[in-house]
C-alpha cells in the first residue's frame, strides 16, 4: 500500500506534469519504443545553460576557496571557451574532448564549453594512472584532453601519446586558469540536435574493464528535469507543511565531477534551481561541516560514508548544520543503523537515498524521508516521471511481484551505446529497450525496490546462494565495525565459502571469534564468513568512492590459496 507521503508525492507530480503544467509530459519514440518525455523545456545543453544562466545571472553559482563566480560570469567564460575550441582547436561536432582534472571552476566551464562547441564531453576518471588514462583515451578516440598539472604529468608518461593535451592550472582563479582559451575568438557555434552525442562517462570498472557510455543531449537534459521534478515535488510538500525554503539553495560539490552523481543531479540540475555549488576538491568531514555552516548549505549528497563521518565526527557539535534539510546518499546502500541515526541524531535533516547508474544518467529509484525510515533497506520507488522499472528473469521476462530477478530500467534518459562496443551495447539492453543493470532485486506491493545483490556478486555455497551485501550489512550492524567487504573464497567441499575483510573503528578491539559469534546470532550459519582478515587501514576505493571489491577479492583469494597450498 502507498504511504501517506507516497500519495502526496503522486498528487504533486500529477499537478506538475499534467497538460499545460511546467513539466508537462509528452512522448517520443526511441528505436520503435514510445517513451515519456518532459516537454516545453530545452532538449539540448546549450540552450539549457543559456536560459538559466540568464534567469539567475547575478546569483552566486560557484564558490571555490576565496573565489565566487556568478551564473553570468561562468556562462560568459564557457561561451568564450566554446568559440576558442572551434576557432583555435578546430573542434568539430562529435569530437571526443576529454577532461582529466579535479573538481574546479575550470572543470565546469570546460565541460560547458565543450558541449556548446558540439564536442562530446569525455569525463576521464581523475584517480586513474597513466595506463588507465591511455586505455580510456584510446578506447573512445579522444582528440584533445584538458588536464590539471597532476593529471598532465601522468599523461606525459604515456609512451607515444598522440592526443593533444592542454594543461590547465586550475588552482588559479578562473580567468587566469583559462586565459589561453577565453581570448576573443570569432567562431559560429554549431546547432545541436537532441539526438547528438553530449557526454561519455566511464563505467566504474568494479566488474571489469571500464567502458565509455555515450549519452545524447536529450538523455542528459531529461535526466536533469526528472531530478528537478522530484525536487519540486518535495519542495511543494515541505512548503505545505509550513517549512518553505529560505534564501538561495546551496549544496556541496564533494564527489568527483566525472561521476554521474556529481555531473547530473548536482552540477547540471543547479542551473535550473539557481543553486549555489560549494566546491570541495578533496573530501574532509570537518571541512565539509565548516563549509555547510559558512555557506548555509541546504542539501548534502555523497556516498553513505560521507554523511556517516559527519554524524559520528567528534567535533560535529562545534558547527551549525541546521541549514541542511536532507542528507542524501547514492552509489551504495546505507546500513540500516545509519538511516536511523541520521534521522534521530542530526537535529532535523532527513535521510534520502538514490539509486541509478552511469548508463541511466543517474536516475532509477529514490527513497525519501519518512518512506526511507519505514523501509531503510529499500532504494525506493521508480523515479518519477520518466522511469519504467522492471524485474526480469533470465529470459528477459517480467517476474511476479515479490520475486527476485534482474533490475531493469527503461527511460529516455538511458545512454545510447558503449563507444566502439556493439556487442556490449547489445547485451546491455533487452529487445524492448530495458537497460539490464546487473543488480538482483525484487519489488514489494508498494512498488519499492529492494536490491539483494549484484548479478555476479553472489556466493554459491554448496547450492545455497549467499548475498554478499546481506552479509556485509550484518557485519556493519556490529558497533565496532567501520568498513567491510565480503566475497567468495574457493573451497574444496562447498565450492565457495564467504570471506571478509574488516576495518574496526578507531579505538575498538574486535576478534574473529567475537564477530562470528555476533553474526551467528543475526544470519544463518552458512552465511557467516569462514575467513576474516582484519586490516588497520581504510579499504581501497574506486574513483566513485565505492569500495574496490575486485582488488580486495583478488588479493585475499590469492592469500587464501597460498595458505591452502602449504597446509
Amino acid at each position: 500500500m502507498p504511504s501517506k507521503l507516497d500519495l502526496r508525492m503522486d498528487a504533486a507530480l500529477a499537478a506538475l506534469t499534467g497538460t499545460g503544467a511546467p513539466l508537462a509530459l509528452g512522448t517520443v519514440t526511441v528505436e520503435g519504443i514510445e517513451l515519456p518525455l518532459i516537454t516545453g523545456v530545452p532538449q539540448t545543453l546549450p540552450p539549457y545553460f543559456a536560459h538559466y544562466s540568464a534567469d539567475h545571472a547575478d546569483k552566486t553559482f560557484l564558490v571555490a576557496g576565496d573565489e565566487r563566480l556568478t551564473f553570468a560570469t561562468v556562462y560568459a567564460a564557457a561561451t568564450q571557451v566554446a568559440r576558442a575550441l572551434v576557432a583555435t582547436h578546430g573542434v568539430q561536432p562529435g569530437d571526443r574532448i576529454g577532461i582529466a582534472m579535479r573538481n574546479s571552476p575550470s572543470w565546469i566551464v570546460l565541460y560547458m564549453g565543450i558541449v556548446m562547441a558540439g564536442g562530446v564531453g569525455t569525463l576521464l576518471n581523475g584517480w586513474w594512472q597513466s595506463e588507465e588514462l591511455a586505455a580510456a583515451m584510446s578506447d573512445v578516440e579522444c582528440s584533445l584532453v584538458f588536464a590539471d598539472p597532476p593529471r598532465a604529468k601522468r599523461l606525459a608518461a604515456i609512451p607515444d601519446l598522440k592526443t593533444e593535451v592542454v594543461t590547465i592550472d586550475d588552482l588559479q582563479p578562473l580567468a587566469a586558469a583559462l586565459a589561453g582559451l577565453t581570448r576573443a575568438a570569432d567562431a559560429t557555434l554549431p546547432t545541436i540536435a537532441p539526438t547528438d552525442p553530449a557526454t561519455i562517462l566511464f563505467t566504474s570498472g568494479s566488474t571489469g574493464q571500464s567502458k565509455g557510455a555515450i549519452s545524447n543531449h536529450r538523455a542528459v537534459t531529461q535526466a536533469v528535469y526528472n531530478y528537478l521534478a522530484q525536487a519540486l515535488v518535495m519542495l511543494g510538500i515541505t512548503s505545505e507543511d509550513g517549512n518553505p525554503p529560505v534564501g538561495q539553495p546551496a549544496t556541496l560539490l564533494n564527489v568527483p565531477l566525472f561521476h554521474v552523481t556529481a555531473e547530473v543531479p548536482v552540477f547540471l540540475q543547479s542551473f535550473a534551481m539557481g543553486r549555489k555549488l560549494v566546491l570541495m576538491p578533496k573530501w574532509d568531514a570537518e571541512e565539509a561541516m565548516r563549509l555547510i555552516q559558512a555557506e548555509q548549505v541546504s542539501y548534502f549528497v555523497g556516498v553513505p560514508l560521507m554523511s556517516f563521518e559527519i554524524l559520528t565526527h567528534p567535533k560535529r557539535g562545534d558547527y551549525d548544520l541546521s541549514s541542511v534539510t536532507d542528507f542524501a546518499a547514492g552509489g551504495a546502500p546505507r546500513p540500516v543503523e545509519h538511516v536511523r541515526r541520521i534521522a534521530e541524531e542530526m537535529g532535523g535533516p532527513k535521510p534520502l537515498l538514490g539509486y541509478g547508474l552511469t548508463e541511466t544518467n543517474g536516475i532509477g529509484c529514490g527513497n525519501f524521508r519518512d518512506n526511507y525510515l519505514a523501509k531503510p533497506n529499500s532504494t525506493g520507488r521508480a523515479s518519477f516521471p520518466l522511469v519504467d522499472l522492471a524485474i526480469l528473469d533470465g529470459a528477459g521476462k517480467p517476474v511476479a511481484q515479490g520475486e527476485r530477478g534482474e533490475v531493469a530500467i527503461r527511460s529516455v534518459c538511458n545512454f545510447t551505446e558503449y563507444y566502439g562496443r556493439p556487442d556490449a551495447t547489445a547485451s546491455a539492453f533487452t529487445p524492448d529497450r530495458y537497460f539490464l543493470t546487473g543488480d538482483i532485486g525484487y519489488v514489494d506491493s508498494g512498488g519499492y525496490l529492494f536490491i539483494v545483490d549484484r548479478k555476479k556478486d553472489i556466493i554459491i555455497r554448496g547450492g545455497e546462494n549467499i548475498s554478499c551485501q546481506e552479509v556485509e550489512a550484518a557485519i556493519y550492524e556490529h558497533p565496532a565495525v567501520a568498513e567491510a567487504a565480503v566475497f567468495g573464497l574457493a573451497d574444496e567441499r562447498f565450492g565457495e565459502v564467504p570471506g571478509a575483510v574488516v576495518l574496526a573503528r578507531e579505538g575498538a578491539a574486535l576478534t574473529t571469534e567475537e564477530l562470528c559469534a555476533f553474526l551467528f546470532a543475526h544470519i544463518a550459519a552458512f552465511k557467516v564468513p569462514q575467513r576474516i582478515w582484519f586490516v588497520d587501514e581504510a579499504l581501497p576505493r574506486l574513483g566513485t568512492e565505492k569500495i574496490d571489491k575486485v582488488s580486495l577479492r583478488t588479493k585475499y583469494r590469492a592469500i587464501a590459496e597460498a595458505e591452502a597450498a602449504v597446509r
